[in-house]
């Protein structure tokens, strides 16, 4: 087993993380220095539903300080940049297509056809109008998951040096 498979130890902390059960998760793609999951990756069909959030921030950490940001009208900021700026809005419409891509890599063949097309038709975190940001959450989680996702990309810069938790949150739950 790799570091990025989730263990039951890391189901529990996920858990505690995020105050309910995680769904499906199929990896970890990035842990804190302490060895806990900060972003899991989960599969996007749910009860026979489409499920468009392939990551999620789990890290109560950073939650809180992107909470922090929002409140700080970073979205708002943001999306009027998007409307202005060319290659920011092509590199995040770009971070939306390869997320509808892998959502689509990762279904298994019984998938059914209704549900393919309704996850091409969102883009990261079930987002319709690939113009706004939703949540600065998830687009940090696509970041740290791995897409080239310029406005998580921005979230991390702003955060990032007081990213890691003094006292290891995780330590305690």
């Amino acid at each position: 087993m790799d570091i990025n498979s989730p263990t039951e130890k890391d189901l529990n902390i996920i858990e505690k993380q995020i105050n309910r059960k995680p769904h499906k998760v199929i990896d970890i793609p990035k842990r804190c220095s302490y060895g806990y999951p900060i972003v899991i990756k989960s599969y996007p069909v749910k009860d026979n539903e489409p499920f468009p959030t392939l990551y999620w921030l789990t890290c109560p950490h950073l939650i809180k300080a992107v909470g922090k940001l929002e409140s700080l009208g970073k979205i708002k900021k943001w999306e009027e940049e998007l409307k202005n700026n060319e290659e920011l809005l092509n590199s995040y419409l770009n971070a939306h297509k390869e997320e509808q891509e892998e959502r689509l890599k990762i279904l298994d063949n019984s998938t059914e056809e209704w549900i393919k097309n309704a996850l091409k038709k969102v883009g990261i975190g079930g987002i319709r109008n690939f113009e706004t940001i939703k949540c600065l959450h998830l687009h940090l989680a696509s970041y740290l998951g791995g897409t080239p996702n310029p406005i998580g990309e921005r979230v991390w810069r702003e955060i990032e040096k007081e990213a890691e938790c003094p006292n290891c949150i995780c330590c305690l739950l």
